[in-house]
């Protein structure tokens, strides 16, 4: 079992859990309150449904070799553009599906972008998706006028903070989006294709394989991703904030990723391994407030828990741990042998 990519990422959130429960006996509490469900868990799940979202689309990326940095970005224009649709027409849920349909637009054509410099320039992923962490952040403030775009739209802010089946949407929203992308992944022959596109590009060509369309895809795929996952943080806080929203979700995102089981340098993905990281990652934020943790310590208590993961998931680091635990005592110098005299 401990040789299964997901045996320590659970191990991990396991054990983050039953810290929580110990600092906390209530933690596990979970109530219901005008037919909704509360509770810790819950939250964690709420809160990180969007983590959850942008790193599905980051496994397949990474699957291809590549990686998306503008996620974040994309989050922030998402959700500035359908923030200030609202605010320009609060006309209820008319106005939010135009807002939804133009923030998710906006967000594919910046996947087909990134798609577009990787797959057809050949531009390395990091700096092509680099330019646009960077211009996004400005297109996000050009959108919001460098303002916090603040809004009241019921049907708007159900996609951040509304309840379904007693559950909170958002949770219902990421459960959809991963059972899609896993049944279109497992369930035909795309997933086999975008690991033999991440394991080998040369050989996927000469086999016949498409792999510039793929590669051009799976980045449209997590653009759309992060476009979600930016209407749903900014429904969530009934605002829209161009500087703050999404900052450092993609190395979140990328760190989910990789406990999850799935390697940067391309091929196998496990799509379960990313969702089970995100929630690791923001158990990891719940656990700092439980524990009474420094709010500043958050980022290198992200780090030092992940750094523990990643090591016991290595194979070559679990095999110096046992030669170094099971190596045997070094043997007893030898006595010499006693001398016996013989008398004639």
């Amino acid at each position: 079992m401990t040789k299964h990519r997901l045996f320590w990422p659970v191990v991990a959130l396991l054990a983050l859990l039953l810290g929580d429960l110990i600092a906390s006996p209530a933690f596990f509490s979970i109530e219901v309150r005008d037919g909704h469900l509360y509770g810790n868990l819950v939250d964690i799940l709420k809160n990180g449904a969007p983590l959850v979202l942008i790193a599905i689309g980051m496994t397949l990326v990474i699957a291809t070799r590549g990686i998306d940095l503008s996620v974040g970005a994309v989050v922030a224009i998402s959700g500035s553009l359908a923030c200030l649709w609202i605010a320009d027409h609060p006309d209820g849920l008319g106005a939010t599906l135009v807002a939804v349909g133009l923030a998710l637009g906006l967000s594919l054509v910046l996947g087909v972008w990134n798609g577009w410099l990787v797959a057809a320039l050949g531009i390395q992923p990091i700096i092509a998706t680099l330019i646009l962490m960077v211009a996004g952040r400005g297109i996000a403030q050009l959108i919001s006028g460098g303002q916090i775009i603040t809004i009241n739209s019921g049907p708007y802010e159900w996609i951040g903070s509304g309840f379904l089946f007693t559950l909170p949407s958002a949770i219902l929203i990421a459960l959809a989006v991963f059972v899609l992308a896993s049944l279109l992944v497992r369930r035909s022959a795309l997933g086999l294709l975008v690991e033999a596109v991440g394991g080998n590009p040369e050989a996927s060509r000469l086999a016949g394989l498409r792999s510039a369309r793929l590669t051009w895809l799976v980045y449209v795929f997590c653009g759309l991703c992060a476009g979600i996952a930016g209407l749903m943080i900014s429904a969530n806080v009934h605002s829209a904030d161009a500087n703050h929203a999404g900052l450092f979700i993609e190395l979140d995102a990328i760190l989910a990723v990789v406990v999850g089981g799935t390697q940067l340098t391309g091929g196998r993905f496990s799509l379960g391994g990313a969702v089970i990281g995100a929630l690791l990652i923001q158990t990891l934020t719940t656990t700092v407030y439980a524990l009474g943790i420094p709010p500043e310590a958050i980022m290198l208590f992200k780090a030092l828990v992940v750094l523990a993961v990643c090591l016991l998931q290595s194979p070559a680091f679990r095999r110096k741990l046992r030669r170094r635990t099971t190596r045997p005592a070094s043997p007893a110098p030898a006595s010499a042998p006693e001398k016996v005299e013989v008398t004639a």
